[in-house]
């Protein structure tokens, strides 16, 4: 039960810390959808 336990709190910290992580390190939606070798026709 307790390994139960402690996969699910670890589950719910990645799944809060990881977006948060990856946006610093440059990977947003945002930063990869625009600059100048964008297309938009």
């Amino acid at each position: 039960m307790k390994a139960f336990l402690s996969a699910v709190v670890l589950m719910a910290i990645i799944t809060v810390a990881a977006p948060q992580i990856l946006n610093r390190a440059g990977f947003s939606a945002a930063e990869r959808g625009t600059g100048a070798d964008v297309r938009l026709d």
